[in-house]
């Protein structure tokens, strides 16, 4: 027999984990130095800071930012169109 409260909880604790594991990659940061370039990039994509021949560029740190994000919304769909994803998950 389907019970849709017992989904709803399983959502939420999905839910919750998916935040917190959010809140973990944001916390971490990441160092990398190439060919001149240093940039600070937060475990959950965001450009936190970049440095181009010693000096800060923050149009450049902006338009990354851009970029990343676009490619997260492409991703997103792609993987709300996953066969199963939470329509599967509702019983749907």
């Amino acid at each position: 027999m389907f019970n849709p409260f017992g989904q709803l909880g399983e959502l939420k604790k999905m839910r919750d984990s998916a935040m917190k594991i959010q809140k973990e990659l944001q916390a971490e940061e990441i160092w990398v130095e190439k060919n001149g370039v240093e940039i600070l990039i937060a475990g959950d994509q965001k450009i936190k800071e970049i440095k181009t021949n010693g000096r800060g560029d923050d149009d450049i740190k902006e338009a990354i930012n851009e970029a990343v994000k676009k490619s997260q919304e492409i991703a997103a769909r792609k993987l709300s169109q996953m066969e199963g994803g939470l329509g599967g998950l509702l019983g749907k």
